[in-house]
């Protein structure tokens, strides 16, 4: 059945079925790329540094400083004004704990009167302000086409990798370019392979789960394996005769511990975030920063980002996934969901650059979707490729996977517009994405929304 469709304002207003969005418009955008930082931060010259380069390389965004002096907070007024596509948080790693990304969460979701977020954000940190200069650096996007992971994955949506279980031991399928993704049989331990991956630089994507703390990540989650452990801007891999070996890699890659516990909160310079982005070539990564049990900000980034290649870069995919969170508060959440959906919503951090471009190289797709403007009319057809198949959970490994709602971002900023076709799958058109809920199951025709920019056009 399809899931009832609820306005932008019932988060904190009630529900109201959502036919016509008409959102106040605020001064024209003046910046594409805003850097927030604070007044400590930016009175350093080894970080300012790194503003400067975020500010040089995104020149052509018109990028704007924000500086704050006690919470990041004090950057709502201005970010609300200039509403811009992407915000980077620049901050050390002292001031990036669990609060300051709930903080982030919760500022970038009052740029105007909807509940969802209104600009791609990432917070970009590092071991140091050298780790943090590098990060700021790089610009050449990444096609993610070697994939290694620490659990299972849909291969037959990359190009190359290899994933091991976590929960069966000597379980691993491997992907070759051009051929189909075979079981073989792992090692007992996969300590060796998995750094080894990253130290030849075979991994453009690293992908985790399993038990993990602020200061190692435990490969097996029901039998015994090694772990990867963290300290001072450093990280390991120690099997388990208590080996150990130093992984320094310095192919640019993104990290998703999709999965784990804590991956994400960095709470002094020993914590593993640090070391992957120092240590690992991370130049993105989203984790929690707290225990995680609920599980849909995580392991939703593969609904997205994996299971759709080439669709999203991370970051999309990453704002996409909390679109789908706050969207499913909005309507058919039970009371246990909702619990799980609020736990989750403001605890996963996303670290990085949130403009830099990593994404998957083209693969499979369940379905196309095609965002077309003519006139100021914008047409999202959504096309079946599998037949009554196409809407299915692609993969259920993990937890709260499957179910995502069709996603798309604009162009560019449409603060009012119109629905004039489509009203039937009950839409959700904000400032910056229209939202689709997906079709019932079966469902094999195409699907179109249509909607008109009526931005600037007489009251």
């Amino acid at each position: 059945m399809r899931r009832k469709h609820v306005g932008l304002q019932e988060v904190v207003s009630g529900l109201f079925l959502f036919l016509f969005v008409s959102v106040a418009v605020v001064a024209e955008t003046t910046s594409g790329y805003a850097i927030v930082v604070s007044k400590t931060t930016l009175a350093d010259p080894a970080w300012k540094r790194v503003v400067n380069v975020l500010e040089h390389k995104h020149a052509h965004s018109r990028p704007t400083v924000i500086s704050w002096e006690d919470s990041p907070e004090e950057s709502l007024s201005i970010l609300a004004q200039h509403f811009p596509r992407h915000t980077c948080f620049v901050a050390r790693p002292e001031e990036v704990g669990r609060d300051f990304v709930a903080l982030v969460h919760q500022v970038t979701r009052r740029l105007d009167a909807d509940p969802y977020t209104d600009t791609l954000w990432g917070i970009l940190t590092g071991f140091d302000a050298d780790n943090a200069e590098a990060i700021a650096r790089t610009s050449v996007p990444l096609r993610i086409k070697q994939v290694t992971a620490g659990t299972e994955l849909a291969m037959d949506r990359v190009v190359s990798g290899e994933w091991y279980s976590e929960l069966e031991k000597n379980r691993m399928v491997r992907k070759e370019p051009g051929e189909l993704a075979k079981e073989r049989l792992g090692p007992d331990d996969t300590t060796a392979a998995l750094v080894g991956r990253l130290v030849e630089g075979r991994t453009d994507l690293f992908v985790t789960s399993g038990h993990a703390t602020e200061r190692n990540w435990q490969i097996g989650y029901r039998y015994r394996n090694g772990q990867f452990l963290s300290g001072d801007g450093k990280l390991w891999g120690k099997d388990l005769e208590g080996r150990k070996i130093l992984i320094q890699s310095d192919n640019p890659k993104v990290w998703l511990p999709v999965g784990n516990c804590l991956a994400g909160h960095i709470d002094g310079l020993d914590a593993i975030a640090l070391a992957f982005l120092n240590s690992a070539g991370v130049r993105q990564m989203a984790g929690y920063t707290v225990p995680t049990w609920f599980g849909y900000a995580g392991w939703g980034l593969l609904d997205y980002f994996v299971e759709q290649p080439g669709r999203f870069t991370l970051c999309e995919a990453f704002h996409a996934n909390g679109h789908a969170l706050i969207h499913r508060l909005s309507t058919d959440a039970t009371d246990e969901d909702r619990k799980g959906l609020l736990f989750d919503r403001d605890v996963v951090a996303f670290y990085g650059d949130p403009a830099w471009e990593a994404r998957m190289a083209p693969g499979k797709l369940e379905f196309d979707q095609s965002l077309v403007e003519k006139d100021g009319r914008f047409t999202l057809t959504i096309t079946p490729r599998d037949g009554a198949n196409s809407f299915l959970p692609v993969n259920l490994n993990g937890s709260q996977r499957g179910g995502r709602p069709v996603v798309a971002f604009f162009p560019r900023r449409l603060p009012e517009t119109e629905i004039v076709e489509g009203r039937h799958w009950q839409p959700v058109i904000t400032d910056t994405f229209v939202l689709v809920p997906l079709p019932p199951p079966g469902w094999a025709e195409p699907v179109v929304v249509s909607f008109q920019d009526r931005t600037g056009s007489a009251e």
